[in-house]
């Protein structure tokens, strides 16, 4: 199964995605769904696709070559339990890999948490948050590395930044009704 943004997300675009963002089961997509509108919101094309690492091997070794073909230039992998499918990412491309490790099982997300971030030298995977907040900063995490040669894409990260840090309160009395 394979999405692309839009505002449908089912509407396939005839511009290749520069991000792409890989989960191994559809349930994954409601996790994921931060990461979307983040990247809708910087104005990235993006394109989601659900392939298992254990179960589906050479059809995610081939999405990756057609996806690396074709320009992508980064990808997020999201995975929970064993969590491998941001590693296997990583082995099968030269583009960053983000992964974003999923809340479940017994663990709670830390066993993915693990898989993700303890990578072998030489296949690096970029690593965020558990869960939804995760999703949110691998989003966050893809404009920052992409806005690196796109100075209009930059100019939207230090928009988002300096949106955010509009919210500061200095000296403010909590004791006060709000």
């Amino acid at each position: 199964m394979s999405l692309r943004s839009g505002s449908a997300r089912s509407r396939i675009l005839s511009v290749m995605p520069t991000v792409a963002v890989v989960c191994g089961s559809r349930s994954d997509l409601a996790t994921l769904k931060g990461c979307f509108e983040v990247l809708d919101g910087y104005g990235i094309e993006w394109e989601a696709s659900v392939i298992s690492a254990h179960r589906q091997p050479e059809a995610l070794r081939a999405y990756v070559a057609e996806a690396d073909a074709a320009g992508v230039q980064l990808f997020i992998g999201a995975a929970g339990l064993a969590a491998h499918l941001p590693g296997v990412l990583a082995s099968l491309t030269a583009r960053p890999v983000i992964g974003i490790p999923l809340d479940g099982g017994s663990l709670g997300g830390a066993d993915a948490l693990y898989a993700v971030v303890q990578m072998p030298p030489g296949v690096p995977v970029a690593t965020v948050a558990i869960g939804a907040a995760g999703a949110k900063n691998a989003g966050h995490l893809a404009a920052r590395i992409l806005a690196l040669a796109d100075p209009a894409l930059a100019s939207r990260v230090e928009t988002f930044r300096a949106d955010q840090a509009s919210g500061a309160e200095p000296r403010i009395d909590p004791r006060a009704a709000s």
